[in-house]
């Protein structure tokens, strides 16, 4: 359940900053007063924190609107209550910032992101930490890692794809909205899904600021580390699964008539309807037209056979054997088949 215990802001205002917070300390009430002396409207989200923050919570109430959830959701859940909030209290246009409770991002740099998005409406600005040497070791791996996974898999270079400050118009309130999530994968699912629904991002440098070597984050590393990666993992087990049919047709067809090409046709055939029904339901939870999404398929897995019966016949003419060299050739075109189909055969319509 959601309440608002005070409303202090008016529908004139165009700039409003959105902090979820969960068990927040007095940095919370420092960032609410700089930003209300910088004339921005403030919505915080008390997602379930304890009674012993209840005195903070009524001090920052004088600066902003607080709603509150009686139990912990998640910053997912906590930053879609603040923008179903926004959208049916504020007239438009205005500009949504989104700011951590910690002390993390300064005025200055809400700021900056904030003008940013005025000037590139429709489109989504990430506040980028530059992370060096003196940041918490697992925000140096945690960050790297991320950051090679999400070009890996979308085919956008984004350096801070776990960055909390982020600005965009109005616009992208209803997008922001449906994307699934309700813990720390919400941020990601975001960026995930930009290329789906044909939403720019751009990136602009922030100062970066650990306090107590990043102690106060709620993040959990195995927990919403998973969740981040959830996508992913089920893209690599649909693939994984469907390489094995294919991997064991392949061998069992070549066993018995020797014939490369016609045994892959055959192996690739079988095993692309089953991908085709992994991926549209489990992975990607598409809902474009089945025969849309059916042909997009189609087209992708007469180029990607194409392709994998050219590689896998020149490596078996190098000398290599035909089970090795079939390993060789799928792993090399998975990267290709993940991106295209996320950025063609299921993707939704523009939001």
């Amino acid at each position: 359940m959601t309440d608002t215990e005070v409303i202090n802001m008016t529908d004139q205002s165009k700039r409003i900053v959105l902090i979820p917070a969960y068990c927040p300390d007095k940095k919370l009430l420092e960032l609410v007063r700089t930003l209300h002396k910088m004339d921005f409207s403030i919505v915080v989200v008390n997602d379930g924190s304890n009674t012993e923050r209840a005195p903070l919570f009524a001090a920052v109430s004088g600066y902003a609107a607080v709603l509150t959830h009686e139990k912990n959701k998640g910053k997912g859940a906590a930053l879609k209550t603040g923008l179903e909030y926004i959208k049916n209290t504020f007239s438009v246009p205005y500009i949504v910032v989104t700011a951590d409770a910690d002390g993390q991002h300064l005025p200055e740099d809400i700021l900056i992101v904030c003008e940013k998005a005025e000037n590139n409406i429709g489109c989504l600005i990430l506040g980028s930490r530059i992370i060096g040497r003196d940041a918490p070791l697992r925000s140096r791996i945690g960050n790297g890692i991320t950051r090679q996974i999400f070009r890996l898999s979308t085919g956008t270079a984004i350096y801070d794809t776990q960055t909390g400050l982020r600005a965009f118009s109005n616009g992208l309130t209803d997008y922001m909205l449906s994307v699934e999530g309700e813990r720390y994968e919400y941020e990601m699912n975001v960026l995930l899904h930009l290329g789906q629904n044909n939403i720019n991002a751009q990136e602009i440098p922030i100062r970066t600021v650990y306090i107590d070597n990043n102690s106060s984050s709620h993040f959990h590393p195995i927990r919403d580390s998973f969740k981040i990666y959830r996508e992913i993992l089920r893209f690599s087990a649909s693939s994984l699964l469907s390489f094995c049919i294919d991997y064991g047709l392949f061998c069992a067809l070549m066993a018995l008539t020797g014939l490369t090409v016609l045994s892959n046709v055959l192996a690739r055939t079988a095993s692309a309807s089953i991908n085709f029904s992994l991926n549209r339901s489990f992975v990607f939870g598409s809902r474009t037209h089945i025969l849309k999404s059916a042909v997009r398929y189609f087209l992708l897995a007469v180029i990607v056979l194409a392709f994998n019966t050219c590689i896998l016949k020149l490596l078996i003419a190098a000398g290599l054997p035909y089970m090795l060299a079939k390993i060789i050739t799928e792993t090399a075109m998975f990267i290709f088949s993940w991106t295209v189909q996320r950025l063609f055969v299921f993707k939704e319509a523009k939001t």
